[in-house]
């Protein structure tokens, strides 16, 4: 099993590459902490590699990221035997009966709204999903929508993977993604992390 590496605009960050399915349709899934990777045995293995402190399981990617005190020389070849161990055992990825994808869960939806408002976070979720998220996938991150505020034009995105924490996060948020949703979505007038 050969697994690539590829760096992402968060230097505290790593991609892995398996070359097969991580997730799948599953997915994706993303973890803070070892008591949060209870439902993943990747996760909690990768978990026990001194340094991560995220992990981040996308359809056919890892991101992994390291204490900022860490240094990935010791950290990624730790990670890449982990990954290994795992994918060449044939363990699966999430456990038996695990919940759904974190992403599904928190995030919200156009039938959350209703009326003309229903009809604009259709059109945001849309550039999201079409445009967005396969952009930030490519840096090893995920992008979730969390709502929109009508009266305001306010709309609120979570970064998940590598983009969590990112340096360059915020400018992804006010100059890529904010721009291109004004720009498609005249109702919208702000883009902002969510909380």
């Amino acid at each position: 099993m050969f697994i690539q590496t590829e760096p992402t605009p968060n230097p505290d960050t790593l991609k892995f590459l398996p070359g097969q399915e991580v997730t799948g349709t599953t997915g994706p899934y993303d973890f803070a902490s070892i008591e949060e990777a209870g439902t993943s045995p990747l996760a909690q293995a990768l978990f026990a590699v001194q340094g991560v402190v995220r992990v981040f399981l996308g359809a056919d990617f890892i991101s992994l990221s390291k204490d900022p005190d860490a240094d990935w020389k010791h950290v990624r070849p730790m990670a890449l035997a982990a990954i290994m161990d795992h994918f060449v055992a044939g363990l699966p990825v999430m456990a038996t009966g695990a919940a759904s994808a974190p992403a599904a869960s928190e995030g919200a939806s156009a039938d959350d709204y209703e009326g003309e408002t229903a009809e604009i976070v259709g059109e945001i979720i849309e550039l999201i999903e079409t445009r967005v998220r396969p952009a930030v996938a490519q840096d090893g991150g995920d992008i979730v929508f969390h709502g929109f505020d009508s009266e305001s034009g306010i709309v609120h995105l979570a970064m998940r993977g590598a983009c969590a924490g990112c340096p360059s996060s915020t400018m992804t948020l006010k100059q890529g993604i904010e721009n291109m949703l004004k720009a498609y979505v005249p109702e919208v007038t702000a883009v902002e992390a969510a909380l």
